[in-house]
């Protein structure tokens, strides 16, 4: 018997879209702060909402899922994750950063890397879901 894809609900979307004006030092920002959803310890999912309510909620779940969930996802499926304080903001960056570039540049990485992000989409659809629930309506 085949079972059903499970569904994610919609976030509500704002009514203004802003994705194309976010400046680098903004993505930085919302990558560092969509960080936090990947430490072993009590996320504050109401803090990351709020860090990045005044962006396109399209861009903030791509920018969670394809660029920082690569990078910090492999913290939650550690048997002892590392990191459980928070990431360190420059190294985290520059590890977004390479992997971008890794996958810009290596045809079999960034295949590789979809089917771990589309991976990351189901296993970790809570997360999203879990911001979604403190957006402001």
């Amino acid at each position: 018997m085949r079972q059903r894809a499970r569904q994610i609900p919609e976030c509500p979307r704002k009514e203004h879209r802003v994705s194309s004006d976010i400046t680098p030092k903004q993505r930085d920002d919302i990558r560092y702060v969509l960080s936090d959803a990947f430490v072993d310890n009590e996320v504050d999912y109401a803090y990351i909402a709020r860090e990045t309510q005044a962006y396109d909620r399209a861009e903030v779940e791509r920018i969670l899922y394809e660029e920082v969930a690569p990078v910090c996802y492999i913290n939650l499926m550690a048997v002892i994750p590392e990191i459980w304080m928070g990431f360190a903001r420059e190294p985290l960056l520059e590890e977004i950063e390479a992997s971008l570039a890794l996958r810009r540049s290596n045809r079999w990485q960034a295949f590789r890397v979809r089917l771990f992000i589309r991976w990351i989409r189901f296993r970790g659809a809570y997360i999203w879901e879990e911001i979604c629930k403190h957006y402001a309506p």
